[in-house]
């Protein structure tokens, strides 16, 4: 009988510990439904009063946010020297900011597109749930599944 190493169990985060990693990075992924099928666009964000915010540009990423159909966002990250990750979804709906006053509210969150061009339309993510989950990063020598041995036993 083989010994395989203990996993070890996924933190689930609270609320407060998700909005405060998302605070710690700008950069996640926007899922949405695009016509007719599932899409997924890279965005940065701000996290502003409970909500994400985010600049783009007329287009797909846009008309699909602002559709009937809700959103998720996802965001994660890892600490390259304790080898722990974590990773936050939230889900919701989108809407565009319209009214001058919180339009020039988002401007003060410093929301700046990395990716140069005409990116005027600012969207808020209202969150419906959000999960989140940190985890020790397991080493590459540790991983095991049941075609290792069969990968294994060909190459002998």
């Amino acid at each position: 009988m083989m010994n395989k190493p203990a996993i070890p169990e996924a933190e689930n985060l609270d609320t407060n510990q998700c909005w405060q990693l998302l605070r710690s990075v700008s950069v996640g992924r926007l899922a949405v439904w695009a016509a007719d099928h599932p899409d997924i666009f890279p965005i940065n964000y701000k996290v502003d009063h409970g909500t994400l915010v985010f600049r783009t540009g007329e287009g797909t990423k846009l008309h699909a946010a602002l559709g009937a159909t809700p959103v998720a966002v996802e965001a994660d990250g890892v600490d390259s020297d304790t080898g722990v990750a974590w990773s936050v979804v939230v889900k919701g709906t989108a809407e565009s900011i319209k009214l001058t006053q919180e339009v020039l509210d988002t401007v003060g969150l410093l929301l700046f597109p990395w990716q140069a061009g005409r990116k005027d339309h600012f969207v808020r993510i209202i969150p419906t749930s959000m999960t989140g989950r940190r985890f020790k990063v397991t080493p590459p020598l540790t991983w095991w599944s049941p075609l290792d041995d069969a990968t294994r036993a060909s190459l002998e």
